[in-house]
């Protein structure tokens, strides 16, 4: 943030100085509301704000798209484990298919919460890792159709655990804080430089203006209510995991 100041600062000093440099000079006082200097400022201040918001919002919604996807990721990787565990024998089978429900069940409840929040439960990570303890400790002996259901289970948990871990950083992901707060400032530049400029709009004049305004704060809005993966109008939902809870009662039963 020191640097940002820094930069602005450093900027707000060159204007200083060429406009000392240009008062010795030839050069025409620019006093107009209308004048080059106010079209230039408010071109580049739009320019600035477009592609401020643009960043805004395609990161974030690219991170939601990406967050999705690896719930969905992960929700695969439980049912081939649990359809895997079935291999097993049958109270290591019952054991381990319970304990995965067990955790779709944390996950698309408690866990979802806080992950609005930016975290997941310590309670997840030390389930998840306590199952694999206990498919590793099977006892396989020498027969290797039960050997080679243990790894498969075991990898698939691997992939469940892989995807975790992203779910856990798509939670803490958000865009930088000092590009929404350019998206803001920038916004009521834009809003503010008719009047910072010198110009008094009255009557009709002030309908666009207010109308612009109403748009660019309700845009400057939008890219904060998005800034979360897990939180606003691009929220990612728990749906993966609901839907695999349904269809893990579903072959519990037999279905």
């Amino acid at each position: 943030m020191i640097v940002y100041i820094a930069a602005a600062a450093c900027a707000i000093g060159v204007v200083i100085a060429a406009s000392r440099l240009v008062r010795r000079t030839r050069g025409v006082d620019d006093a107009d509301p209308d004048g080059p200097t106010t079209a230039h400022t408010g071109a580049m201040l739009s320019a600035l704000f477009l592609l401020a918001f643009a960043i805004a919002v395609v990161v974030p919604w690219t991170s939601a798209d990406s967050a999705r996807s690896n719930t969905y990721t992960e929700s695969q990787a439980i049912a081939e484990a649990y359809w895997a565990a079935s291999r097993l024998r049958p109270d290591d089978a019952r054991h381990v298919q319970q304990r995965l429900r067990d955790y779709v069940d944390l996950v698309r409840g408690p866990e979802w919460g806080q992950m609005r929040h930016g975290r997941l439960t310590h309670r997840g990570w030390t389930d998840l890792e306590r199952l694999r303890r206990d498919v590793i400790a099977v006892k396989a002996g020498d027969d290797d159709e039960l050997k080679d259901a243990r790894n498969t289970v075991l990898q698939h948990l691997g992939e469940v655990s892989s995807a975790r871990r992203q779910r856990a950083m798509d939670a803490k992901t958000s865009p930088p804080a000092g590009l929404l707060v350019i998206t803001v400032l920038t916004g009521i530049a834009v809003t503010l430089l008719p009047f910072l400029s010198g110009a008094r709009p009255r009557g009709m004049t002030l309908v666009p203006l207010c109308l612009m305004a109403s748009l660019l704060a309700a845009g400057t809005y939008l890219t904060i209510d998005i800034s979360h993966v897990f939180t606003g109008a691009l929220a990612v939902g728990p749906e993966a995991f609901t839907s695999l809870h349904d269809d893990l009662q579903r072959i519990a039963k037999g279905g």
